[in-house]
């Protein structure tokens, strides 16, 4: 190994480790170099019992509050955001104070974090903490930034007080990466305790619920250029044109600590920002979806205000949310208006399925006959073929009442749907 590429390694390593505080509390860089990257940043210093950390603060016009205090629809719809909604289990475990504070937007605290890695782990420093909350018409948004490793006790202790005054956590990814990697923060301080939120709602899930069919990457970039239309002019007014890759910015970061630039902070302060307002336009846009259910059509009537496959994804989120008559309905809504062949006979089996469990054994023949070719056998036949007992799909074919060579091999959901009525015929 050569020894210039030993001394990066060992640099590299130099920059992990925390600086040493001096007797009177002073931190590095000096007084004269902080007061340029305050300035170059346009931070203030914030000060605590555990010395100094930079705050940005900027408020942006948008996104403005989602589903203000008067809307009807809020309650319901925040609701069915709350983490394992749909188990009865664990919402008797949770306390109602807990769901009141999920259910008023003004409690919510989105984060986001900007760190020296991207794996985690207890050597993973987050550098940049992003906080957003509404406040006035608009999106606040608040980020703590240390300069050196000294001082991430400063910053921690602000998040704290943060988090005491705003209990609910709106993350993207967050509960897998984020929150985590703050507690093993808090933790390692040992002189802060982690305040636990009241309760976490990490816009990834649903998100995945909703678009991923559609979309396939569900990245917050991808959701906000495909789904929430932003672009500069726009109500969104905002550009990831010249966003900074994540992947570069743990070293531009170690570069600075190193005695590097402050310049090249800058793209990595615009690219926390951005993530905040995408974080909070993505909450507000799924709490309208929610809210509005299967709304078909915009104001002026000249296109469905939702895709075909992005209302099959809300009927499924409704289904996993225990909500089974928005889900049927979001789902007949979804095969109206139109969906890919694959996905068509999902939505259908997934119709069939929600019928049969209200009762509707009609609309439940009905989804399974039309997953059925004019060739193949209709499920009247073979329910009036069979009114007693029940016949499993390999009895049906013997008696040749179905056309083995008609099910192709990838077709499992005729099948689901030939055995499915056999099991009908029990309950008459």
């Amino acid at each position: 190994m050569s020894t210039s590429s030993m001394g990066d390694k060992f640099s590299r390593l130099a920059a992990l480790r925390p600086s040493t505080r001096s007797a009177v509390g002073e931190t590095s860089p000096s007084d004269g170099d902080s007061s340029e990257v305050a300035r170059l940043l346009g931070a203030t210093t914030g000060h605590n019992r555990y010395g100094e950390h930079l705050v940005i603060r900027k408020w942006f016009p948008t996104p403005e509050p989602c589903l203000g205090h008067d809307d009807p629809r809020r309650t319901r719809a925040l609701r069915m955001l709350l983490p394992n909604g749909a188990s009865k289990i664990e919402s008797k475990r949770r306390a109602r104070a807990d769901d009141d504070l999920a259910n008023d937007p003004g409690q919510w605290l989105f984060l986001d974090t900007e760190t020296t890695g991207l794996a985690g782990g207890s050597g993973t420093y987050a550098f940049l903490v992003g906080l957003a909350w509404w406040d006035s018409g608009g999106l606040q948004v608040e980020q703590f930034f240390m300069r050196d490793f000294a001082e991430e006790h400063s910053l921690l202790l602000a998040l704290d007080g943060r988090m005491a005054e705003r209990r609910v956590l709106v993350t993207f990814n967050g509960k897998s990466f984020d929150w985590p990697l703050l507690e093993t923060r808090f933790r390692m301080t040992r002189a802060i305790a982690p305040r636990i939120p009241a309760t976490h709602l990490d816009m990834l899930h649903p998100a995945r619920q909703l678009w991923r069919l559609r979309l396939g990457s569900v990245r917050l970039s991808e959701l906000e250029r495909q789904i929430l239309r932003v672009s500069p002019g726009s109500r969104l007014d905002w550009s990831r044109d010249y966003d900074v890759d994540s992947s570069q910015i743990p070293e531009i970061y170690f570069n600075f600590v190193r005695g590097g630039p402050a310049e090249p902070l800058l793209p990595v302060i615009h690219h926390n920002q951005m993530d905040l307002r995408g974080l909070a336009a993505l909450a507000g846009h799924i709490l309208e979806m929610i809210a509005g259910g299967q709304d078909n059509e915009t104001s002026d009537g000249a296109r469905p205000a939702h895709e075909p496959l992005d209302l099959y994804g809300l009927s499924r989120l409704f289904d996993r949310r225990g909500e089974a008559r928005l889900a049927r309905k979001t789902c007949r809504a979804a095969l109206a208006t139109g969906l890919p062949a694959e996905h068509d006979r999902a939505a259908r089996r997934d119709l069939a399925r929600l019928a049969k469990r209200a009762g509707d054994l009609g609309g439940a023949v009905e989804m399974w006959e039309s997953l059925l070719s004019p060739r193949q056998t209709r499920v009247s036949e073979i329910r009036s073929a069979n009114p007693v007992g029940s016949l499993t799909l390999e009895r049906i074919l013997m008696r040749g009442m179905a056309d083995s060579n008609s099910l192709t091999a990838g077709d499992g959901q005729l099948r689901a749907a030939l055995e499915a009525p056999a099991a009908l015929t029990n309950s008459h």
